[in-house]
This record gives C-alpha cells, sequence and structure tokens, in this order.
C-alpha cells in the first residue's frame, strides 16, 4: 500500500490535535499518504476523524495507535509540586498524573471495524493476535523502531514494514521500553546510520523519518533503501495542521536549540527548548504517561496564554527549515526536489 503511492512522501502521524483529517486527505489526495494520529483521543473522536478524512478523499489513509506500556507505580509527589507551581503561573493546577492504556483496545476495534487500510504502531508492536487480527481485515500494519533489535521483533511478529526512526526526529522517541536513564531512553541511532543497520537485520520494506524536511532529504533515504519519507515537523507548519499558533511562532523563529526531554510527558521526546524543559528535565521520572496527564492543564493554559515556555514544543532538528504553505503544496515542493537532487547525483557520479 504504502509502497504503492506515485508519490513516497509521508505526513507522519502528530497526537495531540495537529494532525487532522485535513492534512492526512491533502498529503493523500495529492499522492502521498496521510495518516491519523490516535494518541489521546477518544474512540469516538477518532471515529470522527476517520469518517472526515473519507468525505474529504478517496484515497487510502492510515491510523497509528499509541502501545501502552506496562503500569508502574512511581512516586510522583516532588514533580507534582513543581508542575503546580509551574501551572499556577497561569491560573492552572497540575493534572492527576495517572496512569492510562490510551483506550488501546477500544481503538483497536474500531479501525478493524472501519478496516482501516493501513494501521501504524508507536510505542512497542501489537499483540501477534492483534497483528494477525489487522491482516484478516486486509490492513497493512507498520511499526515503528528506533534500533536493529525492536526491528528483528517487529519483523519476528509478522509486520508488513518497518518505520525506522532516526534521533533528529521531533516528538517522541518510539523506544519500545524506556531505559529512564539515557537522554533518549536506549541507544540514540541517526536516521542514516539507523536503516543501515535494520536494513541489514531484517528484509522488510523501510519507511525513514527523522529530520526530514527538504526533498533532498526525501532523495537521500530513498538511495539509502527507504521505500518512503516520513516527515513530521515538516508537515507541522502547513496551513491544514492543527498546531497551535504559539507554536507556529517558535518554530517560525528558528532561534531555539531542540533537546530530548521527559519533563513534559515522562517519556523521551525532542523539542524546542524552554524554560520549563531547561528547569525541570534533570528531575523528571520515566512516568509516561503519568507526567503527560500530570502537566497538561500547565501546557494548555500556558498555549492559551500565549507562552511558549511551559509548552511542550516538539519539533525535529531540523524544524527552522520548515515552510509554511498547504499540505499538497509541500508534496509537489518535495516530489520536484527529490527528482532535482537525484539527477543532480547521478551527474556527479
Amino acid at each position: 500500500m504504502i509502497a504503492e503511492r506515485a508519490v513516497p512522501v509521508i505526513a507522519a502521524p502528530m497526537a495531540g490535535g495537529i494532525s487532522t483529517p485535513e492534512l492526512a486527505a491533502a498529503v493523500s489526495s495529492a499522492g502521498g499518504f496521510g495518516f491519523l494520529a490516535a494518541g489521546y483521543l477518544t474512540e469516538e473522536a477518532l471515529g470522527v476523524q476517520i469518517a472526515r478524512t473519507r468525505e474529504l478523499t478517496d484515497e487510502p489513509f492510515g491510523v497509528n495507535l499509541f502501545v501502552p506500556g506496562e503500569r508502574r507505580d512511581v512516586d510522583l509527589d516532588a514533580y507534582r509540586a513543581a508542575v503546580d507551581e509551574e501551572a499556577g503561573r497561569y491560573g492552572a493546577r497540575a493534572g492527576t498524573g495517572h496512569w492510562d492504556d490510551d483506550l488501546y483496545q477500544a481503538k483497536v476495534e474500531l479501525v478493524l471495524q472501519q478496516r482501516v487500510p493501513v494501521v501504524s504502531f508507536t510505542f512497542g508492536a501489537p499483540e501477534k493476535s492483534t497483528l494477525d487480527r489487522l491482516h484478516e481485515a486486509g490492513a497493512e500494519v507498520a511499526v515503528t523502531v528506533t534500533t536493529p533489535r525492536e526491528a528483528r521483533i517487529a519483523a519476528d511478529l509478522g509486520a508488513d514494514l518497518l518505520c525506522v526512526q532516526g534521533f533528529e526526529a521531533g516528538g517522541h522517541r518510539a523506544t519500545f521500553e524506556d531505559d529512564g536513564r539515557s537522554p533518549g531512553g536506549g541507544p540514540l541511532y541517526g536516521l542514516l546510520a539507523a536503516l543501515r543497520t535494520v536494513s541489514a537485520e531484517v528484509d522488510l520494506p523501510l519507511v525513514a523519518t527523522g529530520g526530514l524536511v527538504h526533498g533532498a532529504d526525501v532523495a537521500a533515504v530513498l538511495s539509502a533503501g527507504a521505500v518512503a519519507a516520513q516527515l513530521g515537523t515538516a508537515f507541522l507548519v502547513c496551513e491544514e495542521a492543527g498546531t497551535q499558533t504559539t507554536q507556529r511562532m517558535a518554530i517560525a523563529a528558528g532561534n531555539r536549540e531542540t533537546a530530548l526531554t521527559r519533563a513534559f510527558s515522562g517519556r523521551p521526546a525532542r523539542g524546542l527548548v524552554n524554560r520549563f524543559l531547561t528547569e525541570h528535565s534533570d528531575d523528571a521520572p520515566a512516568a509516561y504517561p503519568q507526567l503527560h496527564n500530570l502537566t497538561k492543564p500547565m501546557r494548555g493554559a500556558a498555549g492559551k496564554a500565549g507562552d511558549p515556555e511551559a509548552m511542550s514544543l516538539w519539533a525535529g532538528q531540523t524544524y527552522a527549515q520548515a515552510r509554511p504553505t498547504t499540505a499538497s503544496e509541500l508534496v509537489r515542493l518535495l516530489t520536484e526536489e527529490a527528482r532535482e537532487a537525484l539527477d543532480s547525483a547521478r551527474r556527479r557520479l
């Protein structure tokens, strides 16, 4: 399905309201492949988004699901007090800090019922029984991986393709397990190194993601053996994306570094460096989704106040090169630039 698209460009699923039906439909209609992000949605809200996307396009699109991790008992008292103090700046309070499974099973049943053609998984691989049921329903199953070990696990379960994520990527690291110590939750592979080492371990189609914003980047990963390039940050500033105005402004300014942090969600994620990230990254426990739920009211209130210093400004390392335009125009630009880059490489060789 994905490998057969006319344009090998995928709009990454970005949870939290950024991936919209309008964005997914526009990318698929332009010949690429759009995704909806099921993370943090109820199954009812996801159903509405699937229906809306089908109203907007007859082209295929995918849905991404978060695989829940094991529940851990973590002492959050100290961090809760710190978040409560930060939230107070905006007239809010810290959230409950509870663990949840993101309604995982209900969403699995929904994508099965709706016969979504491509279902991808992040934060782990689906159970073999779930993967088998998706195959029986005619779905193509993708799993996001960050290391050769994760790739072998997903391949052994029967995944159809792998989305290989480099450390350059914005947003959450897709590591199956967070070691709780290292900044990235485990080994950090750059995208090209990840593609090379994963392809040596498994014989599956690979989608490349992490720091890709230009057509030359698309050409580079296709040359490295990927069947498609998945871009997130590049689509953050598209007109159809649900990105908040404050985050759009921070991206447009282009004057912040990015860093990996657990401060906002308890799981390693790359975002623009701001006050909260700087002051709380060292103290944040490895507790996802508890910290996500704990900091949610603070992040929302900061966004409403137009203050980027307490928001989770997820973005990849190359965010400053993201171009505000429509999704269809971005797909066109990426295609044209990729062709030019490949032609230039051929002339050089």
